[in-house]
């Protein structure tokens, strides 16, 4: 594992957030946003493949690693978040744009929302195994696949689900991190540093209240959600805009692929790469893959 970047400290909004930097600042911005429940570390294995031309920024969102972390399930609205990333754009990028910004899980969730909310501050979006907000709650209200898949968020809203994680040693974490999927990638050295990014059962109290603050709606598997019980999603204001990539392992257990069909329609310009032998952890799985894709959609005119 490459360790070609460096770490940071800055200020948003008078509170602090560590920061993975790559690249000389000054040159166009490429902002990472991880997902649950890594920390910035989740982009070593690709940063330095962007140094040579741009100025990476790969922070610890909001709640995890060595970031602010508020206490209370309001902090973590997506409002909140997007104003952490729009506000990471401001402080890095020149002429206030990022050339691109790349969200993996929850991290895609935000890119998601920063590019619909403030098209203005991002040229192009790349998200990994991530989900369109309608698209998801669409699939969730089903019933069906992705509703079965997503019941673990139903029990990470759960009074308490911190303390259970944090358990053993993270085993219960360790479990759900998997649930299914390959770890090959996951050394020794890497379950270090997540361990010590989780910081305890405080540490995972903020995390999981990412999913206690979200509206997103999931009934028990075999329910189906009528329309008029899910959150007004107008379509018109939830388009992409921008030029959008979407890279999918095809063998994610927590997305299933309904949550995604369906996404051309929100965007006016996507391109979508499949890889058939990665899962969830696509980045970790298949990072030169992954850099070079991207590589070539930022290297479209």
């Amino acid at each position: 594992m490459r360790s070609e970047f460096r770490s940071a400290e800055v200020r948003l909004g008078g509170q602090s957030f560590h920061v993975r930097l790559a690249g000389q600042e000054g040159r166009p911005l490429l902002l990472f946003l991880h997902g649950f429940p890594e920390y910035s570390g989740a982009w070593d294995g690709i940063l330095p493949d962007f140094a040579s031309r741009y100025f990476c920024v790969a922070p610890d969102q909001r709640g995890y690693g060595r970031s602010w972390r508020p206490e209370g399930v309001g902090n973590y609205r997506v409002s909140a978040l997007v104003g952490d990333a729009a506000g990471l754009i401001a402080r890095f990028a020149p002429q206030g744009r990022a050339a691109a910004v790349i969200g993996h899980d929850w991290g895609a969730s935000v890119a998601y929302a920063l590019a619909i909310r403030l098209p203005e501050l991002v040229d192009r979006l790349v998200i990994l195994n991530g989900v369109h907000p309608a698209m998801f709650q669409r699939a969730l209200a089903r019933g069906g696949a992705q509703t079965e898949a997503s019941q673990y968020i139903t029990w990470l809203r759960r009074e308490g689900s911190e303390n259970l994680l944090a358990a053993d040693d993270y085993a219960k974490l360790f479990t759900l991190f998997g649930a299914g999927m390959s770890l090959d990638w996951l050394t020794p050295e890497r379950r270090a540093a997540y361990t010590e990014a989780w910081g305890g059962v405080a540490g995972l109290r903020a995390m999981v209240n990412w999913y206690r603050a979200t509206p997103l709606l999931v009934p028990p598997v075999g329910a189906e959600l009528p329309d008029e019980a899910l959150p007004h999603m107008d379509p018109a204001a939830l388009r992409v805009i921008m030029p959008h990539l979407l890279l999918w392992g095809q063998r994610d257990t927590a997305f299933a692929d309904e949550a995604r069909a369906g996404l051309s329609e929100f965007c006016d310009d996507l391109r979508v790469v499949d890889f058939p032998d990665a899962d969830h952890w696509i980045v970790h799985q298949k990072p030169r893959e992954v850099a070079q894709r991207i590589q070539d959609f930022l290297n479209l005119s």
